[in-house]
C-alpha cells in the first residue's frame, strides 16, 4: 500500500473544492430560513410549518443514499468526477425549484413537487460534502490538514451567510403578497446561477494526489463499500459519533434558530434572519482558528473541549433566545453559532481521517453522512415539535446537550489522527 504522497494540490484546486460547499449550504439553509414563507406558498393547513420542516428532514434522509452511490463512484473513479456530477445535479434541482408552480396554482401537487426536488437535492448533496472533505484532506499539506479541511466548513458557512442575507433582504423589502407570489423565487434562481458558475470552474480541478497514488499502484478497492464495512467498522462508528455532534449543534444551533425565534415570538421574520446573518459571520471567523488548533493540539482534545461546552451551554443560550432582550438573543445566537462552527471545523478532518483513502468516501457515507441525516435533517422538526408541545423554550438546548453527553465517551477514547 503506497504512503500518501508529500506533494499537495495547487491552491487553485483546493480553493475550487472548498468554494463548492457554498452552494450546498446555501440551498439547504435557504430552505430552512424561508420555511415559514414556503409553508404558506406550498402547503395548506394548520401544520404547514411542520410539513415544510418535515420536507427538510426527508431531503436529509436522502443524503446517505446519495453518499453511498457517489461514494462508490468516487472511490473507484476519482474525487474530481464525483464532484462534477454532484454539482451538475444540484444546479438542475435548484433551477427547477425556482420554477415550481405554487399551491394557489395547482393545489397540493405543488407541495409534493417541492418535496421531490428536496429529495433530489439531498441525494446530490450526499456526494458533494463527503467528496469535498476527502479531496481537501488528501490534497492538503500534511501539517495543515486540519486548517485546509476546515475550509469546507468555513466556506459552507459563506453559503449560509448568503442564504441568510438574501432571505433577509427579500423578506424585508417585499410586502407579503409579492413575497408569496414571486419574491421567494429570487433566492433559488440566484443559487442555481451560483451553482452553474462553480460547475464550470470546477472543470479545471486536478485529481487528488493520494487517490492517484493508489490508482497507479493498483491498490484501489474493487468494492469500496464492502471494504469499508469489513476493515473499518470502528472508524465508521467514530465518524458517526463526531458527525452526530456536529450536525445537531449546526442544524439546531444555527439553521433552526430563525424558525425558533419567530415561533416563540422573540423576533419577526426579518429580524430573525438578520440575526442569522450575524451568526454566520461568527462561524466564518471561528472555523479556521479551530482548524489550526486541531493541527497544533490534535483532533481529540479539541473535540472533547467542544463536546463539554455543547453539553453545558445550549440550555442557557436558548433561554436567552426566548427572552425579551434583543441583545440576549443576539448573544445566544452568536455563541451557539461559534460552538457549532468549531465542531464542524475539526469534525470535517477528524471524520475523514477515520477511514483510509481506498474506502474513504464510502466510509464517510456510512458514518458521517448517516449521522447528518438523523441528527441534522430530523432535529429541526423535532425541536419545533418539542418547543410547541412541551411549552419549553430550552427544549432545543436540551437536545444538543443530550447528544453531546452521549458522544463524549467516544471522543475521550478517540485515536489521535493528526499527522506527526
Amino acid at each position: 500500500m503506497p504512503t500518501p504522497p508529500a506533494a499537495s494540490l495547487d491552491r487553485r484546486s483546493l480553493a475550487l473544492a472548498a468554494l463548492s460547499t457554498v452552494v450546498e449550504w446555501y440551498d439547504f439553509t435557504l430552505y430552512l430560513y424561508l420555511a415559514t414563507v414556503l409553508s404558506r406558498v406550498f402547503f395548506l393547513g394548520e401544520d404547514a410549518v411542520l410539513t415544510a420542516l418535515l420536507g427538510f428532514a426527508m431531503a436529509y434522509l436522502m443524503r446517505p443514499v446519495g453518499a453511498i452511490v457517489f461514494g462508490h463512484f468516487g472511490d473507484r473513479r476519482g474525487r474530481r468526477a464525483t464532484l462534477l456530477a454532484s454539482m451538475a445535479l444540484m444546479t438542475a434541482a435548484m433551477l427547477l425549484t425556482a420554477m415550481l408552480p405554487t399551491a394557489a396554482q395547482i393545489g397540493p401537487m405543488a407541495g409534493l413537487l417541492l418535496l421531490t426536488l428536496r429529495c433530489v437535492m439531498g441525494f446530490a448533496v450526499g456526494g458533494e460534502y463527503t467528496g469535498v472533505v476527502a479531496y481537501l484532506l488528501e490534497g492538503a499539506p500534511r501539517h495543515r490538514r486540519g486548517l485546509v479541511t476546515s475550509l469546507a466548513a468555513a466556506t459552507s458557512e459563506i453559503g449560509g451567510l448568503l442564504a441568510a442575507g438574501i432571505s433577509a433582504l427579500v423578506v424585508s423589502l417585499l410586502p407579503t403578497p409579492a413575497l408569496d407570489g414571486w419574491g421567494w423565487r429570487i433566492p433559488f434562481f440566484f443559487g442555481a446561477a451560483l451553482a452553474g458558475v462553480i460547475l464550470l470552474a470546477r472543470a479545471a480541478m486536478a485529481e487528488s494526489p493520494e487517490f492517484e497514488a493508489h490508482r497507479e499502484a493498483g491498490t484501489l478497492a474493487a468494492r469500496p463499500l464492502a471494504h469499508a464495512l469489513s476493515w473499518h467498522r470502528a472508524g465508521i462508528l467514530r465518524g458517526f459519533a463526531i458527525s452526530a455532534l456536529g450536525s445537531i449543534t449546526y442544524y439546531v444551533g444555527i439553521t433552526y434558530v430563525p424558525v425558533y425565534l419567530t415561533s416563540v415570538g422573540s423576533l419577526g421574520e426579518a429580524e430573525a434572519l438578520q440575526l442569522a446573518t450575524i451568526a454566520a459571520l461568527a462561524v466564518i471567523v471561528v472555523t479556521p482558528f479551530v482548524g489550526l488548533a486541531s493541527d497544533r493540539f490534535g483532533r481529540r482534545p479539541v473535540l472533547v473541549v467542544l463536546a463539554v461546552l455543547s453539553a453545558a451551554l445550549p440550555y442557557t443560550l436558548f433561554q436567552w433566545l426566548a427572552g425579551v432582550s434583543v441583545a440576549g438573543a443576539l448573544g445566544g445566537g452568536v455563541l451557539l453559532a461559534a460552538l457549532a462552527g468549531g465542531v464542524s471545523a475539526v469534525g470535517a478532518v477528524a471524520t475523514a481521517e477515520q477511514v483510509p483513502a481506498q474506502g474513504r468516501l464510502s466510509g464517510l457515507a456510512l458514518g458521517a453522512t448517516t449521522a447528518t441525516a438523523l441528527f441534522g435533517g430530523l432535529t429541526p422538526w423535532l425541536a419545533q415539535v418539542l418547543t410547541a408541545r412541551a411549552a419549553s423554550p430550552s427544549a432545543p438546548g436540551v437536545m444538543i446537550a443530550v447528544v453531546a453527553l452521549c458522544v463524549l465517551p467516544v471522543l475521550l477514547k478517540l485515536p489521535e489522527t493528526r499527522p506527526e
